[in-house]
């Protein structure tokens, strides 16, 4: 009787917790719904089995996406295996390859710091300042993404004929590429606890160094994230590049295929722009660290208050003024004295034909190089390890590429392997979401980074198997960064030009290869509505950023 009842009495005792434990993670259900985090009892997480998340599948599917973004590595090697040791050597070591290495580092590292202060120093303005009409600079701030860089380029080069070189090239893609840089840095901002800053500022500091040691350490993740990506843009952009006339590897690359279409010199080439972009993938880890960017709870209930400008609110508005003028009003009044002189003739049936393929080819280009980076994106923030950063940057070295080299390489596998394949739209979304892959990895990143892995854990707590957890918890809060990938991703595809060039089917046309086939044969009148539907069809994905970068902050 003793041994029964004590077997009773711990029978008792046994169900008595099991019950507590799940009455309190039934409490915890409204949190889960109010996106607030659930944090099991410690007891109740002893009783309750523990599923791990989905590393292996998830890492599987990475995996897959990396071999298939390093195809045009490959066929770098295979070029380079094909022509010998001594032909690469004769192709690499040699005056031109260094010139544009020395042309490379003097561009990256001039306009990287430069976009940053501007990005940053804008930001700050519209975001944490009473400056007037801060909504109104906010948005023109990141208008200029509307705006194709090689418009930027061509509207100046007419304004100020003799713009050349390096110091035009700095310039240039300072006002093209900062926006990349002020999305991410504007979101951060918004999603800082002001609670970290009024501590800061209760232990004596002052607002300039509550800023850079406080404010600035906590946007570290979304500036390399930015930075990184206008760096991949530098190194594979060509139609900038060419009107200022400055050399860089990308313009000698198709200069050598549209001179005597020398394939081994253009990816020996091709193969040093991957050394240089694997070095930045190498500095950004280095410089991102491993920092926590989440916090448990949803912060602060209260916005961060605004500081006063005072007399100094008058110079604070000639910045967001001078940058407007720069960035917008040049190009749209370059394109205005297009059309005024062509007037209406020049507006024929193709240009709306060219519009509607864009816009299809744009969307679905987006979606689907956003879905390819989902997996790597959730390992980065969820399980970063030495693997997965080597095959984070097989995902980002291909945007370094320019779209010619990767259309070679897609050219020779269709043509040799799958050949009903070649010059179809199956390649050139394949292209797509090669070249685009870096896009929608930094905004899907930010976002995973900014929800709790405690809420996926919780969820598991709760019944949730871990597919079903990420899916419905960890993806629903990052489906405003998503959406803001998917913008980013068809605004790039809107404006990309080389790979469309040699992958596009026959009769296709898109904006951007009729705008620069028109300009290279100088018929500037005639290229103009082309230009301005590339801008009317970049607005409202312009505005979509702008949008979720304001619904990722919750405002």
């Amino acid at each position: 009787m003793t041994i029964s009842g004590n077997r009773f009495s711990k029978a008792v005792a046994f169900l008595f917790r099991r019950v507590k434990a799940s009455a309190l993670l039934q409490d915890n259900r409204s949190l889960v719904a109010g996106n607030e985090v659930p944090v099991a009892p410690k007891a109740a997480q002893m009783l309750l089995p523990r599923r791990r998340l989905p590393h292996s599948s998830v890492m599987l599917l990475a995996t897959i996406i990396a071999i298939f973004s390093l195809v045009p590595l490959g066929f770098i090697g295979w070029i380079t295996y094909d022509v010998g040791w001594q032909t690469v050597k004769t192709l690499v070591f040699r005056p031109r390859v260094g010139e544009l290495l020395v042309n490379t580092v003097l561009l990256e590292s001039a306009t990287i710091p430069l976009s940053i202060a501007l990005a940053v120093t804008l930001a700050w303005l519209t975001e944490r300042t009473d400056i007037p009409f801060a909504r109104l600079w906010a948005w023109l701030a990141i208008a200029p993404l509307a705006v194709p860089a090689f418009v930027h380029s061509y509207a100046w080069v007419s304004l100020i004929p003799g713009m050349r070189g390096l110091q035009s090239g700095v310039f240039v893609s300072v006002i093209a590429y900062y926006p990349f840089l002020y999305l991410p840095v504007t979101a951060a901002l918004r999603r800082l606890d002001p609670a970290i800053e009024d501590a800061a500022a209760s232990l004596g500091l002052n607002p300039w160094r509550v800023f850079f040691r406080t404010v600035l350490p906590q946007l570290r993740f979304a500036i390399c994230g930015g930075s990184l990506l206008i760096a991949l843009h530098l190194l594979s952009e060509y139609g900038l590049f060419v009107m200022i006339r400055f050399d860089t590897f990308a313009t000698a690359i198709v200069d050598q295929f549209q001179s005597s279409y020398n394939s081994p010199a253009s990816n020996m080439l091709g193969g040093v722009l991957v050394a240089c972009c694997l070095f930045l993938l190498g500095l950004e880890v280095l410089l991102r660290g491993n920092e926590r960017y989440a916090r448990v709870g949803s912060g602060s209930p209260r916005p961060a208050d605004r500081r006063r400008l005072g007399w100094f609110v008058v110079p604070a508005i000639l910045l967001p003024v001078a940058v407007a003028v720069l960035t917008l009003g040049v190009p749209l009044t370059t394109l205005g004295r297009w059309l005024y002189l062509g007037g209406s003739g020049i507006w024929r049936i193709e240009v709306g034909s060219a519009f509607l393929q864009t816009m299809a080819l744009a969307l679905a280009g987006g979606v689907l190089a956003t879905i390819a980076a989902a997996p790597m994106a959730w390992l980065s923030v969820r399980a970063p390890g030495r693997f997965q950063r080597v095959l984070e940057a097989c995902h980002y070295y291909v945007g370094s590429l320019p779209g010619v080299v990767v259309a070679l390489a897609l050219v020779t596998i269709t043509v040799r392997l799958v050949l009903p394949l070649y010059q179809t739209f199956a390649t050139l979304l394949v292209a797509y979401v090669m070249l685009f892959l870096p896009r929608a990895m930094v905004g899907l990143r930010a976002s995973i980074a900014q929800a709790p892995v405690e809420l996926e854990r919780a969820a598991m707590g709760l019944g949730r198997t871990p597919a079903q957890a990420v899916r419905q918890i960890t993806m629903r809060l990052a489906a405003p960064g998503a959406a803001a990938s998917i913008a980013l991703t068809a605004l790039g595809i809107t404006n990309e030009l080389t790979a469309t060039l040699m992958l596009s089917p026959n009769g296709v046309d898109t904006l951007a290869t009729k705008f620069w086939s028109l300009t290279s044969e100088i018929d500037y009148v005639s290229a103009a509505p082309y230009a301005v539907m590339m801008v009317v069809l970049s607005l409202p994905l312009t505005l979509t950023l702008y949008a979720q970068s304001k619904r990722t902050a919750g405002q």
